[in-house]
């Protein structure tokens, strides 16, 4: 099945597409440049499709983010600190950003004959993100059968929807994922903060998988004060 990941360069997505190399035939890598703050994470991306010797492509849809106002990923927002799932965390939230860059994704894949896009969304994701539950993936893939029909039969892989971070850091080290080599904090700085909820999501995954965490954290102790004072129910 020849099939495009959506590749962020984050811990997620760079596992996923280590997953897919190993799978099935991974044929390129598309990454959107959408003004965020943490631009970095496109590097990691880079270099992901390097050493899996594909295409990447970056498309940039800046303009299109600059309208999406209000995030903390992409304007003058302080981004919050503390548990992924915890209400402060909705100021991360860039509106339908997963159904705009799918439906250019698709467009690609449709456009190089490919199978399937696959998408590293995860059910960590649910509590925030209504574009990461399982409800929008099964739908956005009806929308896309009729927006292709007669044209191009893509499928929509999300093998990850229904799971933790911690198993897809156990799944990442079963494809051989250098987990070094991705980004996920939302500052952009230096070091990963330690701080952010994808740090904090970050730094329990690890923990709970049962491995070595390579990351390098400014703050590499908060997350357990954060995970200890916060429990969360998953949205579907």
């Amino acid at each position: 099945m020849k099939t495009i990941v959506v590749c962020s360069g984050g811990l997620d997505s760079v596992s996923l597409a280590h997953k897919v190399a190993a799978e099935k035939q991974l044929i390129g890598l598309v990454s959107f440049d959408y003004g965020q703050r943490h631009r970095k994470e496109l590097d990691f991306a880079a270099r992901c499709a390097s050493r899996l010797s594909v295409p990447h492509h970056i498309i940039d849809i800046a303009g299109i983010g600059g309208h999406l106002s209000g995030s903390a990923l992409t304007d003058n927002v302080e981004v919050p600190d503390g548990h992924y799932a915890e209400e402060t965390m909705k100021a991360t939230v860039v509106p339908n950003r997963n159904a705009i860059m799918l439906a250019i994704a698709f467009g690609l894949a449709a456009a190089q004959k490919a199978d399937a896009v696959a998408v590293a969304v995860h059910g960590g994701d649910h509590f925030i993100y209504p574009d990461c539950r399982p409800g929008f993936i099964d739908a956005f893939q009806r929308m896309q059968n009729e927006a292709l029909e007669g044209y191009a039969s893509v499928k929509l892989l999300a093998p990850y929807v229904d799971v933790c971070k911690a198993a897809i850091v156990v799944d990442g080290t079963k494809h051989g994922t250098p987990f070094s080599e991705t980004w996920s904090c939302y500052k952009g700085g230096e070091l990963h903060c330690g701080r952010c909820g994808t740090c904090v999501e970050r730094r329990e995954a690890f923990h709970l998988a049962g491995v070595p965490d390579p990351t390098e954290y400014e703050d590499p102790d908060f997350w357990r004060a954060a995970v200890s004072r916060y429990s969360a129910t998953e949205v579907r």
